[in-house]
């Protein structure tokens, strides 16, 4: 089975690694590059990395994000000399990011040198920057707009939001790896991350749902919300300041006249949506065996779907 993820943060990531130890090397993940930030003189593409280290297996999974037993002698070194601290890098990270502003600075794109740094990881699954174009996701705060890392890092994700914009968006377009990965997968499926910050840019890029919604396969999307709450980050939030319930029902409507199918946790006390067919399993994704298993459900539910 050829799969499509769609993948921001950590939930979509996980499902992600969890999928590749169904499928192998014929999952392809496009991630959300509203993120990216240029920060001590490197490009970084924080989604994209986070897959990619959650599918080479060197994620640091107590935390969730970063490299396992990684060390930050370089960023220590760079806060001694005067640069900004707000935002660490690990040297191993950094190494990855040091690659990528050097071969975008020789004429290479996004897409190729991420697929250089997963191939170096020895990653089996595609990863795919959303975009070769820069999006930058900006977050309107009674402080003022902010970008989505400062958000996130200097203010602790905790103002209220009251809107999102996408600087870039109407000028960037998928990239051809992203639609032929649409247009062979068997299962299209949205992961488990913000769907307003991690994939919504993803659908945003121009020509991004009508890839989708010409695709055969049949298309999944995977509730973020466990027994009614995010496991981490600022999902609720942003979906109250798009004015959407803080529920699957709510990320289903997100996702409208897109999808073919939900899957949502059994614990949830909120109402499932009512005008797309539901799956009601448990979500919450303890460790491998736990990301293998959602996964499995997630693809056979798509068989299902495909199969009607």
């Amino acid at each position: 089975m050829r799969v499509a993820l769609l993948a921001g943060g950590t939930g979509g990531a996980k499902l992600g690694a969890g999928i590749q130890e169904e499928v192998g090397g014929e999952l392809a993940v496009i991630a959300n590059t509203g993120d990216d930030i240029e920060a001590l003189g490197v490009h970084v593409s924080p989604d994209p990395d986070l897959v990619t280290y959650w599918l080479s297996g060197e994620i640091d999974e107590e935390r969730g994000w970063g490299i396992r037993d990684d060390t930050f002698t370089v960023f220590e070194r760079l806060q001694r000399l005067g640069a900004p601290s707000w935002f660490g890098l690990s040297d191993r990270d950094l190494a990855a990011c040091l690659y990528r502003r050097q071969f975008l600075a020789e004429g290479g794109s996004l897409t190729n040198a991420q697929a250089q740094i997963a191939r170096g990881l020895g990653v089996e699954a595609q990863v795919l920057p959303m975009s070769d174009s820069p999006v930058r996701t900006k977050v309107l705060t009674e402080g003022g707009r902010r970008d989505l890392q400062e958000y996130l890092i200097l203010d602790g994700g905790t103002p209220t939001v009251l809107g999102v914009e996408l600087e870039g968006i109407a000028e960037a377009e998928p990239s051809r790896e992203v639609l032929d990965a649409i247009r062979k997968a068997d299962a299209i499926v949205i992961g488990p991350s913000n769907p307003v910050i991690s994939i919504g840019p993803i659908l945003a890029v121009p020509g991004m749902r009508e890839a989708i919604a010409a695709s055969p396969a049949p298309v999944v999307a995977v509730s973020p919300y466990v027994a009614g709450a995010v496991v981490k980050g600022p999902t609720d939030r942003f979906m109250e300041a798009i004015g959407r319930p803080t529920t699957a029902a709510g990320v289903a409507s997100l996702y409208a006249g897109l999808i073919d199918g939900i899957v949502v946790d059994e614990g949830d006390p909120d109402p499932p949506p009512s005008d797309v067919p539901t799956l009601a399993t448990a979500t919450l994704m303890e460790g491998a065996s736990g990301r293998a298993r959602l996964a499995r459900i997630v693809l056979d539910y798509a068989d299902t779907l495909s199969a009607s």
